[in-house]
Parts: structure tokens; sequence; C-alpha cells
């Protein structure tokens, strides 16, 4: 997802080297078209859950960051995305609170698509939505305007609102537990393999599976 995100802010005027990339791209896809997400039977305690991540001024024209976040239902992932931000922050822990406000907008919007399908012990309550910046989550619960988020546009604080009301909570992950790295930086791929079997992919083919 991150690939296809970075590529695709190239498309006005693509070069032979985003043309190559774009292959790769492609060769990674056929290269596995056995594999997709495995869900599980619902079970009691089965609730959306969710990570947010964000890089630092990872786009060197621009230096805007990017954002990503996955949802969780059912043991595999329901909804994901790999977005850059539409502003350029001054420093990681904007950079965490603009993602997690993107990614607390989604969460408001998936569980009434869950509540329509009939789902409703999935998504009463508070949503968990994990982060891995300190200051980013205290920022969300402080309703105190201070020198790190006075500058901050309006419509990112609504997040702010969501975590008062008690329809989203985050809470602290460490690095190595965030699923939604995977949606912000290149990785090696040791890392992206697992972080991919946490998304909930498995390949089809090794659990006989056809199509």
């Amino acid at each position: 997802m991150f690939a296809v995100c970075k590529l695709s802010r190239f498309m006005d005027k693509p070069t032979r080297q985003h043309l190559l990339a774009a292959k790769k791209i492609l060769r990674y896809l056929k290269g596995t078209q056995k594999y997709g997400i495995l869900y599980k039977r619902q079970e009691e305690g089965d609730c959306l859950f969710g990570y947010t991540d964000s890089d630092y001024a990872g786009d060197l024209d621009d230096r805007k960051s990017t954002s990503g976040y996955t949802f969780f239902l059912a043991g595999g992932a329901i909804s994901w995305s790999s977005k850059k931000q539409p502003v350029v922050t001054l420093s990681t822990t904007e950079a965490e609170f603009v993602a997690a406000s993107f990614c607390a907008a989604q969460c408001v919007w998936l569980k009434r698509i869950v509540a329509q399908m009939g789902w409703l012990d999935c998504v009463k309550g508070t949503t968990r939505i994990m982060c891995d910046n300190s200051s980013a989550i205290k920022l969300s619960k402080n309703p105190v305007m201070h020198g790190r988020s006075k500058h901050i546009d309006v419509r990112f604080h609504f997040l702010r609102e969501l975590a008062r009301n008690g329809t989203i909570e985050l809470e602290h992950c460490g690095t190595e537990e965030q699923v939604a790295y995977i949606m912000t930086k290149p990785l090696k791929l040791e890392a992206f393999q697992l972080l991919r079997s946490r998304l909930g992919m498995v390949n089809g083919a090794e659990l006989g599976f056809e199509g």
C-alpha cells in the first residue's frame, strides 16, 4: 500500500524510474495472487480496533508526512489507508496527531457500517486505536491549547472531541507492535513479511484454497 501511495504522487509527470517502480509492484502482485486476508468466525469479545502511524516529513519535495491506519475485525484487516497529509507538520507529535485524526474519522464511519450490518456488540463502547507516540496520545486527552498544538488546524482537534466523549481511545503500543508501520515507510523484507502476516494475510495455496 505504501509503495502505491508513493508512486501515485508522480502520476502527472512519470519518468522511467517511476515506470520501473510500477513494474516492481506488478511483479509483487503477480507473485502473491494466492494471498488473501483470512477472517475468523466472530467470537465473544471480538471488537473493532485499529492502529495509526505516521512518518515525519518523508516527502523530500514538500516535506509533508504520510499517514497510515489499519482497522481489524474478525481476525483480519477490514480497512486500511496510506496517504500523504494535506499540511506540513512541525514535529513528529503533530504528524502523529494529524494521522490519528484521520484514523478517528474513519473509525466513526466504520462503527456505523458495522452496526448497520448487525454486529452491534463489536462496536459498542469505546474503540481502541493503537499509537506509538506518547506525546500525541497526551495531546488527544489534554484540552488545554499550548505551544505544541495552538497552530494545528482546528479540524484536526476533532480527535479530542471523540476521545472526550468516549468514541475512541488512543492507547500506546511499542514501535515493534505498530502494524500501521507498513503503511507509512519502506521496510526490509523480513519486517514487511512480518507486518503483512499481522494484517491477516495468508497464502491460500498453503491452506488448500483454490482461486
